[in-house]
């Protein structure tokens, strides 16, 4: 009885051991993480191949597509205004004219102002997300790189030369998917 005491105490102690150990590089290849100390990704593609990523741009291009409708209705009018201006100038005072000639181009570049700050505005909104999504990513890629031993994350783009082993971009899309899917929680009044 002492001896099957004694054998199931170090079983017991083997697995703590086992589990209190560091991950092994067969571990982390197992899920799929090169064993390395440098490893790669591309911040554009994980940002736009990520749920929040899709979320974000669908709803910028719906907004776009609305803002792209309105400036066709706004061009439409001030075309039609254009040449009814063009078509009453020979029978105005040229005086009269030039005072209509004037307020108009005054509203075409008012039109323009107010609609290049809704275009800006649409760009702040998918700046503001991104840096939102990468302040998300942090912990998940401090995650990748600890779990794979490797010291660094390089930004693809500026590798001269990498074996694709160590791009983790795919790996990363798939574990920030995991902790926040489409960033709704995160953005929710960001965009307003």
């Amino acid at each position: 009885m002492a001896a099957r005491a004694t054998s199931c105490v170090r079983a017991l102690i083997v697995l703590l051991l086992v589990l209190c150990l560091p991950a092994s590089p067969g571990w982390a290849q197992q899920l799929g993480l090169p064993q390395s100390a440098i490893l790669t990704i591309s911040t554009d593609r994980m940002f736009s191949g990520s749920a929040f990523g899709l979320r974000i741009a669908s709803e910028i291009e719906a907004e776009s597509a609305v803002l792209a409708a309105e400036n066709r209705k706004i061009e439409a009018e001030l075309t039609v205004e254009e040449k009814d201006l063009t078509r009453r100038r020979p029978t105005m005072d040229p005086t009269a004219f030039r005072a209509l000639a004037d307020s108009f181009d005054k509203k075409v570049q008012a039109t323009r102002k107010a609609q290049g700050a809704k275009t800006r505005t649409l760009q702040q909104i998918g700046d503001g997300a991104r840096v939102k999504f990468l302040q998300a990513a942090r912990p998940v890629l401090e995650a990748l790189m600890r779990d794979a031993g490797a010291g660094v994350i390089l930004e693809r783009s500026n590798v001269f030369l990498s074996a694709n082993a160590t791009d983790i971009t795919d790996l990363a899309i798939a574990r920030i998917d995991a902790a926040i899917g489409d960033g709704t929680a995160l953005t929710d009044g960001a965009e307003e």
